[in-house]
């Protein structure tokens, strides 16, 4: 059965981090933290994965199913997107 709490989880992950690396020009501390803070809520629900490279890793190593993998990476690539036109639109206020 479909969870879309994990996909929810996956898309709010990815975009706080998108937003964290585009707010603050890609400094190392800032990304990290974001990057820590947005595992560290996702992991119980999602796996933490935030990034498609890690799902298609662990969809590679048999740990998640291709519907699962179809949906993060729907997720998160959506979240990427959706987090760069948030970003332009704040900026332009």
């Amino acid at each position: 059965m479909i969870n879309p709490n994990k996909y929810l989880a996956e898309f709010l992950g990815t975009m706080l981090l998108v937003v964290c690396v585009l707010a603050s020009s890609g400094q190392a501390l800032v990304v990290g933290g974001a990057l820590a803070t947005a595992i560290y809520f996702t992991s119980t629900l999602s796996g933490g994965h935030i990034n498609p490279a890690v799902s298609l890793a662990m969809y590679i190593n048999k740990k998640i199913s291709m519907n699962d993998l179809a949906g993060y990476l729907v997720s998160q690539l959506s979240a990427a997107i959706v987090s760069v036109y948030l970003y332009n639109f704040v900026i332009t206020l």
